[in-house]
């Protein structure tokens, strides 16, 4: 069903679309670069999260081969079984049963291994990419963070370490918005390892970035809701 999941073809060409919004109304401006790099990231992922959804096929191989061999060996004890009479010595038939029972037990070994070694390398990769989507949604607050709007206020009067900004108050809330939605999509493309992935600590730390983003847009919604206001409270 094409509704029920995240799509990262969609996502990027969201993305994509963003970028040239922000590059049309702010060239001069970093964060057109930065959505831009977003963009690269968002191309990055989605070539991975192919790799992760594709099995190693030398790993499974290697597990087929531990099972057969574990089968094997079940198989032979078996048939010693069928084959031994009473006046079978009894060390014979303890080195026999012990024999199976390691060969069955080293496979299994060996495929639960080689199982966990395919999980650690897949979550190791996607938690590479999820750090990287974690540290771009910092550097996205860092852009609004001195967008400051009581800056437009009649009268305002600025320090000498002040930061200044030469926006319009429909420009710097336009700006505002452009990072809510770029924190958004930083979210999403944290979803989309989620959706294929049931390792725990993958869900636990898209949740947190999730939870990141939502918070800094949270910040900059409460600029926006200020910006919005008919009447300023401070020019009272």
């Amino acid at each position: 069903m094409p509704y029920r999941s995240l799509n990262a073809d969609r996502i990027e060409a969201t993305i994509e679309t963003l970028q040239k919004r922000i590059d049309e109304r702010f060239p001069n401006r970093g964060l057109s670069k930065l959505c831009q790099q977003l963009l690269e990231i968002a191309r990055e992922d989605r070539r991975n999260l192919s790799w992760v959804n594709r099995p190693n096929i030398w790993l499974r191989t290697g597990v087929a081969i531990a099972m057969f061999i574990g089968l094997c060996g079940f198989i032979w004890f078996g048939v010693s079984l069928s084959k031994m009479t009473v006046q079978s010595e009894l060390s014979n038939v303890l080195q026999g049963i012990d024999a199976a029972v390691n060969t069955v037990a080293l496979s299994g070994a060996a495929s639960w291994f080689l199982l966990n070694l395919e999980s650690v390398w897949r979550r190791r990769a996607v938690l590479k990419d999820l750090h990287e989507l974690r540290s771009i949604a910092h550097v996205v607050d860092m852009h609004q963070l001195t967008k400051d709007p009581t800056q437009l206020v009649k009268g305002y009067t600025s320090t000498a370490s002040s930061q200044v900004h030469d926006m319009t108050e429909f420009e710097l809330m336009r700006y505002l918005d452009y990072c809510s939605e770029m924190l958004s999509l930083t979210g999403k493309l944290a979803a989309l390892y989620m959706q294929n992935m049931r390792d725990p600590i993958v869900i636990e730390s898209v949740n947190e970035i999730e939870d990141l983003t939502t918070s800094l847009s949270r910040k900059i919604w409460q600029k926006i809701m200020i910006l919005n206001q008919p009447t300023k409270p401070w020019a009272v």
